[in-house]
């Protein structure tokens, strides 16, 4: 098999198993019920798993978790709040606390077993997490990331991506938003600053059907 291009010109090359694993992103139980077009988000996330599995790519799924009670410092109780409209610190639950239903991947996308599955309390995939070791330690430059939320987390993780030395690649169709509006300004915002490489499952499912495995 001959090597991938050093600098990839299209979409399509970034599509290469060789190159670029799939990262699904915080596709829990408890985040899908928050997000009005989850459903969807499913259905496109299912495709580009399925094909990413026909053609060997390598699948990494990330899970927010809620530290337990005495772990929560000021920046947890801070976004939780936030995030659970508290007025204060005292009505803040733990949503993703371990072992709870709400914080577990979706089944309709549950990981197999030769599938890489990491907990995380930041809004980064790579910020206290082995993904950015994983990574590289494969030998991967291409980061293809597809889930929930596109203003909360992904587009923090395609910033830390690209400071990483990684390119992201995101399958726009594939990325819900908890808020409709600031979803697409979100996708504005990275196709501006120019960092992310965008396409859709279609586009990426066909390029990996392209692809010797």
């Amino acid at each position: 098999m001959s090597a991938p291009p050093l600098l990839p010109a299209r979409f399509e090359d970034w599509c290469d198993p060789r190159r670029t694993a799939l990262l699904v992103y915080d596709m829990q139980v408890g985040v899908c019920r928050q997000v009005a077009r989850s459903a969807a988000v499913i259905e496109r996330c299912g495709v580009a798993l399925q094909a990413a599995r026909r053609a060997g790519m390598r699948i990494a799924f990330t899970r927010h978790r809620s530290p337990p009670r005495a772990w929560l410092g000021a920046t947890q109780l801070r976004t939780a709040m936030a995030w659970q409209r508290a007025s204060s610190p005292d009505d803040v639950q733990s949503w993703f606390a371990r072992g709870a239903p709400a914080a577990e991947i979706v089944p309709e996308l549950a990981p197999r077993d030769d599938e890489l599955v990491v907990d995380k309390f930041a809004m980064s995939a790579f910020e206290g997490t082995p993904l950015a070791t994983a990574w590289r330690d494969g030998g991967l430059t291409g980061v293809a990331i597809a889930g929930i939320a596109l203003e909360i987390g992904i587009e923090p993780t395609v910033r830390h991506a690209t400071d990483l030395g990684l390119v992201p690649i995101v399958l726009a169709d594939a990325c819900g938003a908890g808020h409709a509006e600031a979803g697409e300004r979100t996708l504005a915002t990275m196709r501006f600053v120019g960092e992310a490489v965008f396409g859709d499952v279609d586009g990426f499912a066909a390029a990996l059907a392209r692809t010797p495995t």
